[in-house]
Formats: C-alpha cells, sequence, structure tokens
C-alpha cells in the first residue's frame, strides 16, 4: 500500500497533482461520439482560467449551485469552486423544478452552473431566483447576458493575472460545501460540510482502501459518495476517472473503457448478479458453473488463484479488466458478495451517511467482511447508543468527518448533534472484529404487538434473493379488526405468471429458519417498479 500524501485542502491536493503527474491522464470521457482525454495539467489550467474569470466578477468568494448530468463541466465547477473561497452547492437534477429553484434560494446561491438541459427551465423561471446574479452554461459558445458560456469564462481566464483567484482561500472549519439530502424519507436539508470535512474522508478514506489504475464514474455527481469518495478521492490517488455520460450506456461503457474499478450502489450489483445468474440458467449452465466455483475455491486455498482464466466470458462483460466493484448507500447482501468474490470481481464495501462526508468505515479488500461494513476510519470513534440484549443500537460517531450542522436549521442539528457526537439515526452493532454491521434504519422500524423490534431490511435481503422477485418492501399491517399488527411484503415482479399464494409460499420457505414473529402473513404483488432515489434507493 503506497504512502498517501496528507492535505489540508482541495487546492493543494490539486497542486499536488500537477506537479506529480502534469501529463497523467486526470479524465475520459464521450464527445461526439470521440474519446477525449485531458491530462492533470489541463485540467488544473482550465480551473485556475474559470477561478480567475469568476473571482474577476466578483464571485471568488460566494455561494455557487450547480444542476446538470454527469460531465466533465460539471467536475470543473465543482473542483473551482473547492479551490476558491465560495461554497459549492450540488442540485438534484431529478427534483422537479419547484424543488431545485427552492434549493436555490434557501441556499442563498448567487452563481447557477447549469448544463444545457437546464438552461431553459431556468430562463423560464428567472423571477422566482431573485438572489442569483448569474447563471453559467455548460454548452453555451457565447455570453447571452445573464447566461454566460462557461467556455468563454474558461477562455477569458487565460488573459487574467490569477493570483487574485490564487489568494483565496477558506476558513478550513467553515462552510464549504452545501449539500441537500433527505434520503428516502423527508424534506430536504442542506448538510454543511467543512474543507476539513472533505479532505479528511479523502485521505482517511484512501488509507483505509486504496485505488489504482482507472474508474467508471457513474453515479450522480450530486451526491457526496461519487463527488467525494470517487471524483476527489480519484484526483488524490492519480487515477484516471472515465465518465460514464448514461445509465443505460453503463454496460457499453464498462468494455469501452475498461476500469479497473467502479463505485456503485447495491441495487446495481444485485441487477448485475440477477442478470448473470439468469444467463447462466438460461444456458443450461448451472452445473457447469457451480462445478468451476468448487474447483476455484479448492485452488485458492492452496495460493493457485484461476478465477480470471475459469470466469473471463463473465468478465469481459465488465470490461476484462473489472478487479473491485466499491459499494456503498447500503449493505451488501451476504450471497450477492461471496458470488462476486468467486468469479474474481470482489465487492467491498463500507458505510457512510451525506453527514460524515459520507464516509465512516469501509471494508479493506485484504480482509473483506460481506456481513459488515468494515471498519472505521482512523479520525473517527464511534459507539452503539443503548444497545440492546443483541448489542444493536443506534450508532453514533464522532470526528473529524462530521458535518458542521444542518443549514440555517439549529433546531434540526440540536436533534443530530449532541456533545460532539452525531446521530446517524442508522441502528447497527459492532462485532468482535471490531467491524460496523447495519441492521436497518430507525424511521423503519416495525415494532410489534408483541414488543418485537423488526428491522425490515433484514426480511428485504432475504426476500430479494428469490430470482424472480425483483424488489420488495415489508411494511407493517393490522388485522382486519385494526388490532394485531403482522408484516406484509409488497413485491415488484417483473415476469408474468407468478400469484399471491405461490410467491407467500416461496417468501415463507425463504424465511422458514428465522422466529415465527418474523414471518410474512401477507404478500402484495405490484407490475411496476418502485419509486426510488436517484441512488435507487426505494422510497418507503
Amino acid at each position: 500500500m503506497k504512502t498517501i500524501p496528507k492535505i489540508f485542502s482541495i487546492r493543494q491536493m490539486m497542486t499536488l497533482a500537477v506537479v506529480a503527474r502534469p501529463d497523467a491522464i486526470a479524465y475520459e470521457f464521450d464527445e461526439g461520439g470521440l474519446t477525449q482525454k485531458v491530462t492533470v495539467r489541463a485540467f488544473y489550467e482550465s480551473l485556475e482560467n474559470l477561478g480567475a474569470s469568476l473571482e474577476q466578477r466578483g464571485y471568488g468568494n460566494t455561494h455557487i449551485a450547480c444542476v446538470g448530468e454527469n460531465s466533465y463541466p460539471w467536475i470543473q465547477a465543482f473542483v473551482t469552486t473547492l479551490m476558491s473561497a465560495g461554497v459549492f452547492v450540488p442540485i438534484d437534477k431529478e427534483l422537479p423544478i419547484e424543488n431545485i429553484l427552492f434549493l436555490i434560494n434557501d441556499s442563498e446561491s448567487r452563481v447557477v452552473f447549469c448544463s444545457s438541459a437546464f438552461e431553459a427551465k431556468l430562463r423560464e423561471h428567472r423571477e422566482k431566483l431573485p438572489g442569483v446574479e448569474c447563471f453559467v452554461s455548460f454548452g453555451r459558445e457565447e455570453h447571452d447576458g445573464e447566461f454566460l458560456s462557461m467556455k468563454k469564462l474558461i477562455e477569458e481566464g487565460k488573459a487574467l493575472d490569477h493570483s487574485a483567484y490564487d489568494a483565496l482561500a477558506s476558513d478550513e472549519n467553515e462552510l464549504k460545501y452545501l449539500v441537500y439530502t433527505s434520503g428516502t424519507t423527508g424534506v430536504a436539508k442542506g448538510v454543511m460540510l467543512t474543507e476539513h470535512n472533505i479532505v479528511s474522508g479523502i485521505y482517511y478514506g484512501l488509507k483505509c482502501s486504496q485505488i489504482h489504475g482507472r474508474g467508471l464514474s457513474v453515479l450522480p455527481y450530486n451526491h457526496t459518495y461519487e463527488a467525494v469518495c470517487d471524483i476527489l478521492v480519484s484526483l488524490h490517488a492519480g487515477v484516471t476517472l472515465c465518465i460514464n455520460d448514461a445509465i443505460k450506456n453503463v454496460q457499453k461503457n464498462l468494455k469501452r473503457y475498461k476500469p479497473n474499478h467502479i463505485y456503485l450502489v447495491p441495487a446495481f450489483s444485485d441487477h448485475f448478479y440477477k442478470a448473470i445468474q439468469n444467463s447462466i440458467r438460461k444456458q443450461g449452465k448451472e452445473k457447469q458453473f457451480a462445478k468451476a466455483v468448487k474447483i476455484s475455491g479448492a485452488l485458492r486455498r492452496v495460493g493457485i488463484d484461476l478465477r480470471r482464466a475459469l470466469f473471463g466470458s463473465i468478465l469481459e462483460e465488465f470490461g476484462g479488466k473489472l478487479e473491485r466493484i466499491v459499494c456503498g448507500g447500503a449493505p451488501i447482501r451476504p450471497e450477492v458478495g461471496a458470488f462476486f468474490d468467486s468469479i474474481g470481481m470482489p465487492l467491498t464495501g463500507g458505510y457512510g451517511i451525506t453527514e460524515c462526508s459520507p464516509l465512516v468505515s469501509v471494508n479493506d479488500p485484504k480482509s473483506n467482511n460481506f456481513s459488515s461494513a468494515g471498519r472505521k476510519l482512523e479520525c473517527l470513534e464511534w459507539k452503539i447508543d443503548e444497545p440492546d440484549s443483541n448489542g444493536i443500537g443506534e450508532i453514533l460517531v464522532k470526528g473529524d468527518v462530521v458535518m458542521k450542522g444542518y443549514y440555517r436549521r439549529p433546531d434540526l442539528t440540536a436533534q443530530v448533534l449532541k456533545d460532539g457526537w452525531f446521530y446517524t439515526g442508522d441502528y447497527g452493532m459492532i462485532n468482535d472484529k471490531g467491524e460496523i454491521v447495519i441492521t436497518g434504519r430507525k424511521k423503519n422500524i416495525i415494532i410489534l404487538s408483541n414488543g418485537k423490534n423488526i428491522y425490515p431490511e433484514e426480511l428485504e435481503e432475504k426476500i430479494a434473493n428469490i430470482p424472480y422477485i425483483n424488489e420488495v418492501v415489508v411494511r407493517a399491517a393490522k388485522n382486519d379488526f385494526g388490532e394485531d399488527l403482522f408484516l406484509s411484503s409488497e413485491v415488484y415482479i417483473e415476469e408474468e405468471g407468478h400469484n399471491e399464494k405461490g410467491v407467500l409460499a416461496d417468501i415463507r420457505k425463504k424465511l422458514s429458519e428465522l422466529p415465527s414473529y418474523k414471518q410474512i402473513k401477507s404478500v402484495i404483488l405490484r407490475r411496476v417498479p418502485f419509486a426510488k432515489t436517484t441512488t435507487n434507493k426505494i422510497k418507503r
């Protein structure tokens, strides 16, 4: 494991990168059907030029929002702002326009970067954004009143003195990165992250688990998991980041860019898992595959690893060079983790939350445990609040990555930050190896009439392993008299030919080893997927 330089600012991180590897490729992406490659030096110079133009216009120390699809210009806007004295405010492009306008106003942003797809919408609602002084469009070639061309600003910056922009700096413990999050329930809250939070997440995350070579950048850039753990970590680790332009193109771009690693949420890995399993079944190769896994496992126990040779045809579908899938946002199902490990493409999971910049713990690839979310970052303390007889309680964390609070909401801040401890709202336990095991969200806990606590995620994980079930949510229901609570599951099944009686029987078989109070009593079938967040979590 190579030594990771400690950093104290994003500007320092970028300076180290351009000095150490100016001609290395920082980014690859599609433009008009051709692959564009950008060196670290070219990337840095574009940030300097854009930053100088913004500073000259009076925007070197202000709140700057950004809304648009994943793209190279999005990353330029992001890192340019972090290197200034300003505050970056990423906006979820999937939100209704009314919500986008609300977040821009609530964040007190004076500048808004946007993709071409959003320029027309922002023009249409211009009068609803009284605090915004200008818009910077990724796709525009020329300035047009308040709507400026990002390309033009970068070009103009070449002729400017950069010293004023270079002198900009933020207090490391003040607001730097304002991320609005509501998770799967609730209203949006502005999470206030400082520069110290961000650089601590980068440095201590890389101390736990390193990446190399090439990565494929897939998840939405407005989420801290992708923005910090992939975009910023890749810059500090010296990784080439290949930008996936659309979710529908993930498979195609895996083959195009041939990455060594990819950051995903478990919903993606679950999809890949089921697709591979279905393909094996359709080809009638279940026995052949199982035999290969058995042989491979026996050879690995004596130090011989032939996984890439035995399962080469599967690995080629992922570009042929993928060594690791980094999963965050939800626990990895153990059987999915074991499957990918068996074919030579291991999943490594961790635990994070936006309020922790966003990383709390990570699994080291050398000691990967699919049943846990790994060990905590060195800069953190953690404990379990009011653990039950099984050691399960709310997870509390304290340390360098914990947020400053919620923007303009001291009331909400006081509910979750107490004596320096952040109350995550997640329940779990710390096992005898010092790893965190996540059991579920506090908001999702079901308390039955007999007082038993049910974590629906535990049951959903098992039910989701039934091959034909695509998605599932476990809920509490009442009997016909509105009295005793029992467990019901709603499942989305894409293929035809299943009825509630048969599905319930399969679910009961899957859960047969669990206590009676954890058994599902009824099933509701649905033929359309559940509504989801932009990181593919089901909205409950």
